[in-house]
């Protein structure tokens, strides 16, 4: 499942160039997580980076793009592939 970032977020800009697939960017008001780039790290780490280096914890599983592993994977190959 691709990840969401709240409205709890406060802008500290840490978790954009954590992530491997450049799936966060600054959005209008607070960072957003663009889903069709998200494999919560899976082909690159153990576990989601920008939650590793997130203060306010504001990252949860994102309802709306509800993925398994395999799923996640494969779009890990297919964000990589040349």
């Amino acid at each position: 499942m691709a990840l969401i970032i709240t409205d709890e977020c406060i802008n500290c800009d840490v978790c954009e160039p954590e992530c491997p697939n450049n799936a966060i960017s600054q959005g209008d008001e607070i960072y957003i997580i663009d889903p069709n780039k998200c494999t919560e790290c899976i082909g690159h780490f153990d576990t989601p980076q920008c939650r590793e280096v997130c203060p306010v914890d504001c990252i949860p599983n994102d309802p709306n793009h509800v993925e398994n592993h395999d799923q996640l994977m494969a779009k890990f190959v297919k964000l990589t592939a040349k």
